[in-house]
């Protein structure tokens, strides 16, 4: 029996873009009105995960109210921790460490930012609590609350896409994908 997953990013947050990784920002008011745009005419789920962060972690808390549905804050959904370059943007990533930047866009399986988490762990960390989300609601509509990188790790590996392309799928705030997750951990894109 298959797991649907619906994935939301978070919007917009207060202290702008860069790498927020486990930074714990709030929404912007637009970040708020993202998320509840992506939403409108969706569904229906039958309950909410949210990265316990904030920035998903409330309005999850909020929609879950609105439904009637029971939410569920999973630590190892949140966002991949970028070490020392927690809350810097590329651009001064680039003035500052670009050869080290380049070597994590090339391969972000193979270099890990200075004091950040391997991808391979976050990999591991993510896969897991979605084996444990088909193992509690095969059969259901799940919506998971998240981040880009989660994003990104599960929407590359349902379009069979090589590790280092990694980086190379787009999840704009607010953007809504869906998955179905099957017994076996293989996950589709759902169309």
């Amino acid at each position: 029996m298959t797991l649907r997953l619906d994935l939301l990013r978070h919007g917009e947050t207060e202290l702008g873009g860069g790498l927020r990784g486990s930074l714990d920002d709030a929404l912007t008011e637009k970040g708020w009105a993202q998320m509840r745009a992506a939403v409108v005419g969706q569904g229906p789920w039958d309950r909410l995960v949210s990265s316990p962060l904030q920035r998903c972690a409330r309005f999850a808390e909020e929609l879950g109210a609105q439904l009637d549905l029971p939410v569920t804050l999973d630590k190892d959904l949140q966002e991949l921790h970028f070490g020392a370059w927690e809350g810097r943007s590329a651009a001064a990533l680039m003035e500052t460490d670009a050869e080290a930047l380049g070597l994590f866009w090339a391969d972000p399986y193979g270099f890990t930012p200075p004091q950040g988490e391997p991808v391979i762990e976050f990999s591991r960390r993510v896969l897991a609590a979605v084996e444990r989300l088909h193992a509690a609601y095969a059969g259901e509509r799940v919506l998971l609350i998240s981040h880009g990188g989660v994003m990104r790790l599960l929407l590359a590996g349902a379009r069979g896409l090589p590790r280092e392309q990694l980086l190379n799928v787009e999840v704009a705030h607010a953007s809504l994908f869906s998955l179905n997750v099957a017994a076996d951990g293989v996950l589709k894109e759902v169309c």
